[in-house]
């Protein structure tokens, strides 16, 4: 491959002989370094959209090798950050430095509108994104404008948005908040991620990432004043329609958090849903998943900000808050 770099079909022949490899494990390690072949080839040759699919589709395979990850079908089934079980996790770190990233960069926007080969690269951005050196380079490269071109195109596909509010979160996550570039791009995909959140709220998955990409976004202080009320009453709106999804809730807890830890509108818009009671419905969020650690934990963080104000905390009294403390209290005591 490396000496014929011009010839496509050395190049896709090659890639189909490096993916005969995929399900012997003895070839594995050696497969995780040819990720800069792969990708170069597929950058060569980028109006080939044949070698695009099978270049990603081979990428794909070396990192979900051995986890069960389901690339073909429905959504994968994690959830953020639960996304982070890839080869990665066992400690793979997958060859994506920034000429990598770049090459990958190529692709989505000569393919920008085939939407079901964004689907599957998509997919591959959120594995890699999961490497924080992996989700430093697509920043570098310039990748968010275009993570947030693909969700307005393609509002309507659970798969793009999932995947696309994934590498959000990690990008956000990682990112450096005294960087005025980054903070700029950011805070435009505060609306974007809502939309998703707003058109996908009967998806259990897919708010959940909208979920933690909103929350990532909150910690990067990228909210205006005018958006703590409608994104506070959003984040109830996914808690009241997936009650039963645990990361769903940790997740759109924290990101509740975040806003009031900015803004006092965001707990009074808690307080004051039009749909009814937050404070009610973290009672029965916590009574839903009252053996879960880190829904009890993301709880009582979002009511230890909310009691920094004056009004809200005398709400949450009238409301007996505290016996619902006192239950969290003893069921984690030493916690």
């Amino acid at each position: 491959m490396q000496a014929s770099w011009d010839i496509e079909e050395v190049q896709a022949k090659g890639i189909q002989h490096l993916a005969s490899f995929v399900k012997d494990g003895s070839a594995f390690p050696y497969l995780l370094t040819c990720t800069e072949v792969i990708t170069l080839a597929m950058k060569t040759h980028i109006d080939s959209l044949d070698l695009q699919v099978e270049g990603c589709t081979l990428l794909l395979e070396i990192l979900s090798q051995g986890q069960g990850v389901q690339i073909h079908s429905k959504p994968l089934k994690c959830s953020i950050p639960m996304f982070v079980v890839t080869a990665l996790e066992q400690g793979v770190m997958m060859a994506l430095d920034e000429s990598v990233a770049s090459c990958l960069l190529h692709t989505v926007r000569k393919h920008s509108e085939n939407e079901e080969f964004l689907s599957m690269i998509c997919t591959l951005l959120m594995m890699v994104s999961a490497s924080e050196v992996a989700a430093e380079n697509l920043r570098k490269v310039g990748i968010i404008p275009d993570l947030l071109s693909i969700l307005r195109r393609f509002l309507h596909n659970d798969k793009i948005c999932f995947s696309c509010c994934a590498v959000l979160w990690s990008l956000a996550v990682s990112g450096n908040s005294e960087n005025n570039a980054d903070q700029a791009v950011l805070e435009s995909a505060v609306p974007v991620t809502s939309a998703v959140l707003q058109n996908h709220l009967q998806n259990g998955v897919v708010a959940e990432s909208a979920c933690s990409a909103l929350w990532a976004l909150a910690l990067q202080g990228c909210f205006t004043d005018s958006d703590y009320e409608p994104t506070a009453a959003l984040l109830l709106d996914a808690l009241r329609m997936n009650p039963k999804r645990a990361v769903l809730v940790k997740n759109g807890c924290l990101a509740l958090a975040s806003l009031v830890r900015l803004s006092e509108t965001a707990a009074l818009a808690i307080l004051l849903d039009s749909k009814g009671s937050g404070v009610e419905l973290i009672k029965d969020e916590y009574h839903l998943h009252f053996d879960q650690p880190g829904v009890a934990e993301a709880l009582c963080l979002l009511m230890n900000e909310m009691v920094q104000y004056d009004e809200v905390m005398l709400d949450m009294r009238s409301q007996k808050m505290e016996k619902l403390l006192s239950e969290i209290k003893l069921q984690f005591p030493f916690s």
